[in-house]
């Protein structure tokens, strides 16, 4: 099983990722070992995550997601956090 995941940094920025280990992969980014972008970027906060049956499902949903607009991204957010 494979998760999507978006992150909010410390600034704002919304990082996108996916992982088969999610509470580990977040704390990486908060370690500053997971990713560059996020390495400047902390404390970093899970705001979203989904599953996917494998990792090129997780994959082909990560750049789904990377190609939304933020204001998008705010929406799925929105939607996940009031469901």
């Amino acid at each position: 099983m494979y998760h999507v995941y978006i992150l909010e940094c410390v600034d704002g920025l919304l990082y996108t990722g996916i992982s088969n280990r999610l509470v580990e992969r977040v704390d990486r980014h908060n370690s500053g070992k997971a990713s560059r972008c996020t390495a400047v970027r902390r404390p970093v906060r899970l705001v979203y995550s989904e599953e996917q049956p494998d990792k090129s499902a997780a994959l082909k949903r990560e750049y789904a997601i990377k190609q939304l607009t933020r204001r998008e991204k705010e929406a799925l957010i929105g939607e996940r956090q009031s469901s």
